[in-house]
């Protein structure tokens, strides 16, 4: 029972956070208006709002006019709640369940975001921060939420200072700047190591859908805040055995 209400409380914020991945980018309300289809605008009825479920029952199409609902929808709200039963499966109830669930909304909107408009908005990360900073000084001693803070703090300047680098070296934006503001959120999360380690993971990650963009469309923008996010959530649940494996990398051969 308990993996079932997580699944769908996830499948719940996975549709939630879609609307605020499509609609905050282009300045509208994320309350106003309700729920509508996208082509004829017919307000969906609650039983056309149910996450997963409305688009099967529904064979992936409106009840007015019938279009075909894009497959995103769904397959957004089955990620999430995949996710955040991972989680639970990973960590069990307690405070690194909640910062993973925290970690995994904010992966879910920049992959909207990001990848359809090419922001990060900067509410989800100001709200995640926050979070972060007051769980850091309440599990932790005031020095050691200080030390986090700082970590952080110095995450987000290193990555700055490679921007403001990249940028002058290939005279065009190398990072955007939402890329460099989410490397606050991923300090908090990680600490300065760790954090540092999910920004090199980043770029690996990126590496073959860059080339495979550039290639087929010439395309020289790549999204990079979903592959920073992505790297850190892998980083926070696999800190301790991907440390390990480049700790044999680099020195296999002593």
């Amino acid at each position: 029972m308990v993996y079932a209400f997580i699944f769908i409380f996830g499948l719940v914020f996975g549709s939630f956070f879609l609307v605020v991945g499509t609609r905050l980018p282009e300045g509208k309300s994320i309350i106003k208006p309700g729920s509508q289809c996208d082509n004829c605008h017919k307000k969906l009825a609650w039983y056309e709002l149910i996450p997963l479920f409305s688009y099967v029952f529904l064979g992936g199409k409106c009840s007015k006019c019938h279009k075909k609902i894009g497959v995103l929808n769904p397959l957004i709200e089955l990620f999430t709640g995949v996710l955040f039963l991972l989680s639970y499966f990973i960590f069990g109830f307690s405070t690194n369940f909640i910062i993973s669930l925290i970690t995994v909304s904010i992966l879910v909107i920049i992959y909207i975001s990001d990848f359809k408009y090419g922001i990060i908005l900067d509410s989800p990360l100001i709200i995640g921060s926050i979070i972060l900073v007051i769980i850091n000084f309440i599990t932790n001693p005031f020095i050691t939420g200080l030390y986090n803070l700082f970590g952080a703090l110095i995450v987000f300047a290193i990555t700055l200072i490679i921007k403001l680098i990249g940028d002058k070296v290939f005279k065009r934006e190398s990072l955007g700047g939402g890329d460099v503001k989410l490397m606050i959120y991923i300090g908090l999360l990680l600490g300065l190591k760790a954090g540092l380690l999910a920004l090199v993971l980043a770029a690996f990650l990126a590496l073959p859908y860059a080339l495979y963009i550039t290639i087929k469309s010439k395309e020289k923008e790549v999204p990079f805040g979903p592959f920073i996010i992505t790297s850190a959530f892998l980083v926070f649940i696999f800190q301790t055995e991907l440390l390990i494996f480049i700790y044999n990398l680099l020195f296999l051969n002593i």
